[in-house]
């Protein structure tokens, strides 16, 4: 539990339990408005003394000796840029310990998108998901931590809360276990956070997916007991100056379906809803900023489970967009519900649609456990790459070579569900979900691995869902609306 604040006093002369000051790479305290100079000196003495390092993230713990802080955590700054010290912040928070009371930051920054991006940090550094632990303490009696950034102003607290509010949220859904987290259960959550925040909410139900062709979410959902859904969230403001549809793919458990993942690829498949879940997060962060821009998510819910009723390999289904799809692997899921969301989505005929996906192995193998594969027509591609690089978000704009597009083609339907199985997976999946956009302006984000950190924490990540690709969506809303 966090409160976020600010303050325009001598941050040596706050109590609390962590004063959280940058280094340079000379293992020098950097100085801070709110830093007095006879206090810099004297924690830069020790720091040098311990050989503080000045890399980015990089941290060490001192006494709050000359200070009223219990302890001081000094932090490499790395270049000092605003991603940096968004890593930066995200470091130092961890190193304050599981129950800090009062954290100051004082961290120097230039203008509110640095200061936001200092929150940012320390808010999303310090995430935890204590929901199934049976000894954390009642909502009641938790301990709040009270993060206080020096100098900021709060048009940035803001926004910072915002985004870090909205990372959080998917963050918790992604770590929601599938016992809890169902279709069913998914939207029901999506229709409570839209009433929440002004936005318009439609369920889909099963018979409603029959009714209205949806071959794609019904194929990959009917191996289970506990149905699909589609779930339409928009908000909508006043006074417009873009439409942009999101879809995100909401495969609330993956077993691979008939074509059954070995048992060590499904530990982590609860994490196969991450893009709806971001997409979902994205539209109520939009709303909360109300920025002027229409916003209308589709979040593409289904759990892939193997049963008397599952989908087989070589089974065609007709899409809502009325092509036949043949079902080569029923382990390459996350694209069939897709294609109806993009489907239903251009109906509307918004100015951009982006997808965002755990699409395919194939991102990782090519990009790693932090880099996103962007694929989609070249223009809005860069605007996605512009946006992930102005919050420092790892994203790669990758090609479609033609050719892969033919690899695609089926001998009994008008396309299938997976390419060469050679090579170059993100790159004919991306082909596929091509298919059903139409004309409308389209990019699409495989976030894979960068959605679950299977690893150590670093930066403002912690282990399990990152919410990969929320700042991203949420930067390219924003430019948007200021265009």
């Amino acid at each position: 539990m966090t409160t976020l604040n600010t303050t325009t006093e001598a941050v040596s002369t706050l109590e609390c339990d962590a004063l959280i000051l940058g280094v340079d790479a000379e293992g020098a305290v950097i100085a801070h408005p709110q830093l007095p100079e006879d206090v810099r000196a004297s924690v830069t003495q020790t720091a040098q003394a311990l050989e503080a390092s000045g890399k980015l993230g990089a941290t060490t713990v001192l006494p709050g000796t000359g200070t009223s802080a219990r302890r001081i955590v000094l932090v490499g700054l790395g270049d000092g840029s605003e991603g940096s010290l968004r890593t930066a912040a995200g470091a130092a928070s961890r190193a304050c310990g599981k129950k800090p009371g009062t954290v100051v930051v004082a961290l120097p920054a230039d203008g509110d998108r640095a200061q936001s991006a200092i929150a940012e940090g320390a808010l999303l550094g310090s995430y935890v998901f204590t929901d199934y632990k049976s000894d954390a303490e009642p909502e009641e009696e938790q301990v709040f931590t009270d993060w206080i950034i020096a100098g900021a102003s709060e048009a940035a607290m803001a926004r910072a809360k915002v985004i870090a509010g909205a990372v959080a949220g998917s963050r918790d859904l992604t770590n929601t276990p599938p016992l809890d987290l169902f279709p069913g259960s998914f939207a029901d959550m999506a229709a409570g956070y839209g009433k929440q925040y002004g936005c318009d909410v439609k369920v889909w139900d099963p018979q409603m997916l029959a009714d209205q062709g949806f071959g794609g979410i019904l194929g990959v959902g009917m191996g289970s007991s506990r149905l699909p859904r589609l779930v339409r969230i928009e908000w909508k403001p006043a006074e417009s100056k873009s439409i942009v549809a999101l879809v995100g793919k909401g495969i609330t458990f993956d077993t691979g379906g008939i074509s059954l993942k070995p048992p060590a690829s499904m530990e982590t498949m609860k994490s196969d809803m991450s893009g709806a879940a971001t997409v979902l997060h994205t539209v109520l962060a939009a709303a909360r900023a109300e920025l002027p821009v229409t916003v209308v998510g589709w979040l593409c819910l289904a759990e892939n489970m193997p049963s008397g009723t599952a989908a087989r390999p070589s089974d065609v289904l007709r899409m809502y967009s009325g092509k036949t799809v043949e079902v080569m692997n029923t382990d390459a899921e996350g694209r069939l519900v897709m294609a109806d969301g993009l489907a239903r989505a251009i109906e509307e005929n918004p100015d951009v649609v982006l997808d965002i996906a755990t699409l395919t192995g194939a991102q990782g193998m090519a990009l790693g456990t932090r880099t996103s594969g962007v694929m989609g027509d070249e223009e809005i591609r860069a605007e996605v790459i512009a946006a992930a690089d102005a919050v420092a978000e790892d994203m790669w704009p990758m090609p479609m070579p033609q050719h892969l597009r033919e690899s695609i083609d089926s001998k009994v339907a008008d396309i299938k569900n997976i390419g060469d199985p050679k090579g170059g997976g993100m790159l004919s999946a991306a082909w596929f979900l091509k298919e059903f956009v139409g004309d409308t302006p389209w990019a699409h984000l495989d976030v894979a691995r960068p959605a679950f950190n299977e690893g150590a924490p670093y930066g403002y990540t912690v282990a399990g869902g990152t919410g990969a690709g929320l700042r991203t969506l949420f930067q390219f809303l924003e430019a948007r609306a200021q265009a």
